[in-house]
């Protein structure tokens, strides 16, 4: 069994109840192949966390930033606890050496890793939340997430990757970005694309998603990585 008392030392953060910390990092699939293990899955738990994280970025914006508007406030707070970022906060606590998974999910690198992780993150979360109360949970969040906060206004990381995209591109080369389809297939029910995003008509970078629209955005992702902006 995994030694979670490793990692309590790592986030600082010490559980009367241990069950519930190794439970926020119980996946489904584990359960399946260990039915006998007497822990219950993470989901509940990830359901809570969602919403304490929420509303602990929230008031933090709301008092520190007592001057702007509700809609820069809802993109800053959107920047914060988006999937992208709990995943990056995962990774820098470790929080991979801890998942409880099934022999297949373990073997599994890709993006349903990544999304199992930010979940993760949103169980423990919720599960100090139930352990240790409002304002250890608010204090670790401020440690860990809000802390970030200075560097996604600076980078302007809370404006939609299109967004960003286009800004830089106008503003580096004066070139207003254009997409066009590249590929699609699937039923009316189930489509998917491959999207292109160009610069004049140099072909910066494609992007895959079930509609246009989040094909679009994967595209202006992959260009700004490309492009190193």
């Amino acid at each position: 069994m995994i030694d979670f008392s490793e990692l309590e030392k790592k986030l600082g953060l010490k559980f009367k109840k241990k069950d519930l910390l190794v439970q926020a990092f119980c996946h489904r699939s584990y359960l399946n192949e260990n039915p006998n293990s007497n822990l219950e899955q993470n989901e509940r738990l990830e359901f809570l966390g969602d919403a304490v994280l929420e509303l602990i970025v929230t008031e933090y914006l709301f008092e520190k930033y007592p001057k702007k508007p509700e809609g820069e406030l809802t993109n800053w707070r959107a920047a914060l606890v988006n999937a992208k970022m709990l995943l990056e906060t995962a990774n820098e606590l470790g929080l991979n050496d801890y998942l409880l998974l099934s022999k297949g999910e373990k073997k599994e690198t890709g993006k349903a890793r990544q999304y199992i992780l930010a979940d993760t993150f949103e169980a423990l979360i919720g599960a100090a939340y139930l352990d240790l109360g409002y304002k250890k949970c608010r204090d670790f969040i401020k440690k860990n997430l809000i802390i970030k906060l200075p560097e996604i206004i600076e980078k302007g990381l809370f404006k939609d990757t299109k967004s960003r995209f286009q800004e830089e591109a106008q503003e580096r080369s004066g070139v207003t970005p254009t997409y066009k389809v590249m590929k699609e297939w699937g039923p009316d029910h189930f489509k998917h694309f491959i999207v292109g995003v160009f610069l004049n008509k140099e072909l910066v970078a494609e992007g895959e998603g079930s509609s246009k629209q989040e094909a679009e955005v994967e595209a202006s992702k992959n260009a700004l990585e490309i492009k190193g902006w």
